[in-house]
């Protein structure tokens, strides 16, 4: 991806839309693509909320968390359970190497948590500003993701992060106290967030 490219990427990103993997390659798209006229924020505050049994996992120590040390072995476990990019799923090859130019340019990132020394599960996302968009996540050991999740939005907080967008609600991310703002309200935050510094990464 060249720099001109890169600067169209990231438009649609500060615009607030997410790519997918379409038959003629890739597709921007928002929430009312699944269907809701709502954007998922998870916040950074004190709504986030743990669940009690997620606590004894994050009390165990039974995870180590990193960020980017395996951002390829996120992407694969992102696309399909398998592991594999598949036509069948919006991580199409063609979104996985948007995804891979993002990273090396320092915009995409991987959130991961590890057990036994192997990547267990992970949240694949991309900073611009002081904005960080989730945009997948997964695991391979159970709660895996979940603690990835909690360790994230701590990273965020410590970091001066000031909207975490999970694009679209479901039960989990509700769980964990995620809400849905209207489209107009959210892009009014994005727009603020990312004229913010802030720095994923040092």
């Amino acid at each position: 991806m060249d720099r001109k490219n890169l600067q169209a990427v990231l438009r649609m990103y500060a615009q607030g839309y997410f790519p997918l993997g379409m038959e003629y390659g890739i597709g921007w798209f928002d929430q009312r693509a699944y269907g809701t006229p709502y954007r998922a924020l998870m916040p950074l505050d004190e709504r986030f909320h743990i669940p009690r049994s997620l606590r004894r996992v994050l009390n165990s120590k039974r995870f180590e968390v990193h960020i980017n040390r395996d951002f390829a072995g996120v992407l694969r476990g992102c696309a399909t359970r398998g592991g594999s990019y598949s036509s069948e799923t919006w991580l199409t090859p063609e979104v996985a190497q948007l995804y891979l130019s993002l990273h090396q340019y320092g915009f995409a990132h991987s959130f991961e948590a590890w057990h036994q020394g192997r990547l267990a599960g992970g949240v694949l996302g991309v900073a611009l500003g002081a904005a960080f968009i989730g945009d997948s996540m997964f695991y391979s050991v159970p709660d895996a993701s979940k603690v990835a999740l909690v360790r994230l939005v701590e990273h965020l907080r410590t970091r001066g992060f000031e909207i975490f967008d999970v694009q679209v609600q479901n039960p989990h991310l509700a769980r964990f106290g995620a809400i849905e703002v209207d489209p107009l309200e959210f892009r009014q935050q994005l727009f603020q967030a990312i004229q913010k510094p802030a720095r994923f990464v040092d």
